[in-house]
């Protein structure tokens, strides 16, 4: 069951997750992230360092409310870190929280934690390992597991307090008791299901959900009464989770047989170590691992409003020290069960593409020599190889190296500005000129480096353009006249708030606009001489009107003495 997961959300490309994430578990493809569960390690750092809140970790709340509400004897193992996760007046405050949820008994995970550290001194004293690694972090195993097996030798062959503490209360109050732990890890809900104990540990909570859960039921710690856990845990337990709590009061046992204990937190820390253990340059070691920096007090699984890492430290280790310590007799009464467990490598890696490959990746990533790669992480890999290593395998996309996309994406802009047929010119909030490019620097006749400082206003005059400037409201594709330069332009300005600069872009249309007034010419005089050449036409209609009608005239006057002078000549006859 994969307890980690993506929702649905506004990923902000930041890539926290993957620079986080000690063994490259999340996979970014189409922006689109994802954990690759054969590779990951549940540590739960991804989830903490998400941004936009969209990474979550499986919750179980409804489980265990289902189980209580069914009557079963709900028992939870809760981890001595609680001490200094929660604001209560005395620990015991919490104890009652959790009985007013509805949970039958409380007992320490701290008490399954005195079996552990038993078995770790007898392993020990043996003398049988060349290194000596603790097992109480699952996180932890499941990184040699995965990625560093040679080193699983050196693994204490144990389970972690949570699963003895578990055997215990099944123990006592009856194998068909629901147990819940209750603690800041998240690769504890993992844990709870190991194909070897997954009928030990029913369910697993972080604090931040018992947090959740006590707010929804107006539960007020400080105005509670104290109520006493069901079972006794001693101080060696108690301080289990704080730095150097597993093995540091057993510090003389490692000098005795010849180790060296080193405590070590953190995931570049836990990696570096197993390095040196893998590769044999560090011998004799007795090792405490913690995945999360300041172990256990610094889990994934702590709430959002727990006080300070130091605070919850200082107050685990004042709550320990009211406990007592766990005498000779009481270790010799510890109930007789079984705490060995056998680690199995798993190893995970992705598939190993040829220097052909790396080097195409790499090319198309603008990175064509050594001094290209700059390692620089924002990726989330450690270098430029590894990058391309997980583009090769479908890990990851040559768009997350973002000093290739910003250098592209600079690339364009310059080509743009450089190349515009308009002319661009940048000024600050007080309108003095920043930069300007080269098309501006010729129909200005002015040099950009020469200009930089200089009022925008000291060299482009004219009446609109001083108005649209004093204004500085944005403006699109406004006519004006440049009278100082005798030259008409479209104007746009607007103000680019990210950058808090104004970028004035002008097109000069002067030519154009001097083409259109020859053109317009053209065309009135074209038609002057239309018109002249009609009104000659009809002059001469008129003239050959005016002839036409003199000669008809004539014609008529004389044929019509010649009708009367042939009817004269007739009637005499």
């Amino acid at each position: 069951m994969p307890w980690i997961n993506f929702e649905k959300g506004n990923c902000s490309d930041c890539y926290k997750c993957l620079r986080a994430c000690p063994s490259k578990a999340i996979k970014i493809i189409d922006n689109h992230a994802e954990i690759v569960e054969d590779m990951c390690i549940v540590c739960g750092h991804c989830q903490t360092v998400c941004p936009q809140g969209i990474i979550k970790i499986s919750s179980r709340i409804e489980q265990v409310k289902n189980a209580i509400a069914e009557g079963k004897t709900v028992v939870a193992s809760l981890a001595p870190s609680f001490a200094g996760a929660f604001d209560f007046n005395n620990p015991r405050q919490f104890v009652t929280a959790l009985k007013k949820l509805g949970f039958s008994h409380i007992e320490e995970t701290a008490v399954g934690a005195e079996y552990v550290k038993k078995a770790y001194v007898e392993a020990l004293n043996s003398g049988e390992y060349l290194n000596f690694i603790t097992t109480s972090c699952p996180s932890a195993n499941y990184l040699i597991e995965k990625y560093y097996g040679d080193c699983i030798p050196y693994m204490a062959p144990y389970i972690s307090p949570m699963l003895a503490h578990g055997k215990l209360i099944r123990h006592k109050y009856g194998m068909d008791t629901h147990v819940v732990f209750i603690g800041p890890c998240t690769a504890k809900k993992h844990e709870a299901n190991d194909f070897q104990h997954n009928d030990i540990i029913d369910e697993v909570l972080t604090f931040e959900e018992v947090s959740k859960w006590l707010k929804s039921e107006s539960v007020e710690m400080k105005k509670l009464d104290e109520t006493d856990f069901d079972a006794i845990a001693y101080k060696g337990g108690a301080e289990f989770p704080v730095r150097g709590g597993i093995l540091g009061s057993w510090e003389d046992v490692c000098k005795r047989h010849g180790y060296e204990y080193v405590q070590v937190d953190g995931v570049d820390a836990c990696k570096c170590m197993l390095e040196a253990m893998e590769s044999k340059a560090l011998t004799g070691v007795c090792v405490e691992l913690n995945m999360c920096e300041g172990a256990c007090m610094g889990g994934p699984g702590m709430p959002e409003d727990a006080p300070n890492f130091y605070v919850r430290e200082k107050k685990v280790k004042d709550y320990a020290k009211q406990q007592v310590s766990l005498k000779q007799e009481q270790q010799d009464a510890f109930e007789d069960i079984d705490l060995h467990k056998v680690f199995i490598p798993h190893q995970v890696s992705l598939p190993e593409p040829s220097e052909e490959e790396i080097q195409e990746i790499l090319h198309s990533m603008g990175k064509y020599k050594k001094s290209d790669e700059l390692n620089c992480n924002t990726c989330g890999y450690r270098t430029c190889r590894e990058k391309a290593k997980a583009v090769a395998a479908g890990m990851s996309e040559i768009s997350m190296c973002l000093p290739f996309v910003r250098k592209k994406a600079e690339s364009i802009r310059n080509m743009i500005f450089g190349n515009s047929p308009n002319a661009i010119i940048l000024m600050d909030e007080d309108m003095n000129v920043l930069e300007m490019n080269p098309r501006a620097e010729i129909i200005f006749a002015i040099d950009s480096e020469k200009a930089k400082g200089i009022p925008i206003n000291a060299f482009i005059e004219g009446e609109h353009v001083s108005e649209i400037i004093e204004s500085r409201e944005e403006v699109i594709h406004q006519k004006v006249f440049i009278e100082n330069y005798g030259i008409r332009v479209f104007m746009h300005m607007v103000y680019l708030d990210a950058e808090k600069v104004y970028m004035l872009i002008m097109s000069d249309i002067t030519e154009s606009e001097k083409n259109v007034k020859a053109l317009t010419e053209m065309k009135q005089k074209s038609l002057d001489a239309a018109q002249e050449v009609i009104e000659k036409q009809m002059r001469v209609a008129q003239e050959i009107a005016s002839l036409l009608g003199e000669t008809t005239a004539e014609t008529k006057l004389i044929l019509t003495k010649l009708k009367q002078l042939a009817m004269e000549e007739a009637g005499g006859q």
